[in-house]
Formats: structure tokens, sequence, C-alpha cells
């Protein structure tokens, strides 16, 4: 592997139920809509918008970062903003990228979009950009956070100690990652999750996303 690796673009990521698109002022009414509930943010940095006003404030001061690289979770079957996500930590010298910033509101929350949106950062970090580890990382007292990392196939690597100081407090972080030589089998589990053939009419999911061996998950 050559190191550097390159850093990632501002430009859209294609996938079947959802698209990622860089995060711009044509996102505020549809991300309002979405993820204006002060209940999806207690574990976020940011605050829950109070009005328009502030959605498009947020967005005007973030989306000039490169790091973090803010994207909007678009609906392809509506065309709406139904989340976002951001590519951040990004250390193209050690080939180190990390998913964070994660909001997955109305519309997207435990759907096969929040699981596709997953799986286009990963496939665009590992297969595109050729990076060696993909991480994810959350409040330690995050614990439906946590169980959806796993459920995606992040192994978990340990909790970090008074690791920030947010909102007031402490916290702890847990750390979670995959790495390149996991992810040919990760990949083939999310490819066979994602197939329309393993959704019944109503959307429901045939058969669960087999990240684990069966042993792993009888622990």
């Amino acid at each position: 592997m050559q190191l550097p690796r390159p850093r990632p673009e501002r430009k859209p990521i294609e996938g079947r139920y959802c698209r990622l698109e860089p995060l711009s002022l044509a996102h505020a009414e549809g991300l309002f809509r979405a993820c204006a509930d002060p209940a999806l943010y207690p574990y976020l940095f940011d605050e829950a918008p109070r009005d328009l006003g502030e959605m498009r404030a947020w967005i005007e001061r973030v989306a000039k970062s490169d790091d973090p690289l803010f994207f909007t979770v678009v609906d392809t079957a509506g065309g709406r903003a139904v989340g976002r996500q951001a590519l951040m930590r990004i250390t193209p010298e050690h080939g180190v990228i990390e998913i964070g910033n994660v909001l997955w509101g109305i519309g997207a929350g435990r759907t096969r979009i929040a699981t596709e949106a997953l799986f286009l950062f990963a496939r665009y970090s590992f297969d595109t950009l050729g990076y060696r580890r993909f991480e994810w990382k959350c409040h330690h007292a995050n614990l439906p956070s946590q169980a959806a990392a796993r459920r995606f196939g992040f192994d978990y690597e340990g909790t970090f100690r008074r690791h920030m100081w947010t909102k007031g407090a402490n916290r702890d972080t847990a750390w979670f990652a995959m790495v390149d030589e996991d992810w040919p089998r990760l990949k083939a589990a999310y490819e066979r999750w994602l197939d329309p053939a393993n959704f019944d009419a109503g959307g429901r999911q045939r058969a669960p996303l087999a990240t684990r061996d069966l042993e792993e998950d009888a622990t």
C-alpha cells in the first residue's frame, strides 16, 4: 500500500436507496423537517435547530469544512433529505478515517437507508480511497449507537475515559473500527442484505445483516 491516501472529495456518492450529497443550503428545509427533534441530539456536539434560520446558519458554518466533511443523506425514492453524516478525523498519511456527526432522522433511522448510508461511506473509504481503517466513535452512554456499531460490523476496541468535554460535562468515548482485512467479508454481507430480494413488499427485511458469525453473535 502506498501512503498517504487521497483525501475524500466533495462530490455525491450514489446508492440504491439513498444518495449522499455534499451538504449545502439546498438541504436546509428537508433537514429541518427530518432532524429538528431535540430528542435526536443528546449525544451530538450541536443542538437541535429551533427554526429554519438556525438550520441554515448551522449549514453555512459547517459546509465550509473539509474535516469534518459533511454529506446529506437523500432518500432516492422521494428526493427528500432525511439525515446527515460526516467523514472526519481524516488522516491520509496513515490511511485512517472516521464516520461521525451521524444524524439519521425521520424516514432514515433504523431503515435500509441508514444501513446503506453507512455502507456507502465504508465502501468509498476502503474501495475508492484505499484507506486501511474506518472508525466509529460515540459517547459511552449512547447504547443505541454502540449497538448500531456492532450490527454494522465494527469491532469494539475500548473506552477512552474523559476523552472529551462536551455540553458542560466529561465524555468517555467508546471506540469501534473495521479495517481493510475485514472489508471483503463485511462488504459481501452488506451487499447481500441490501439486495432488493431481501425485502418484502413493505420494506421489511427477510434476513438480518450478518456481519458476524453465529458463534460471535451468541456471546
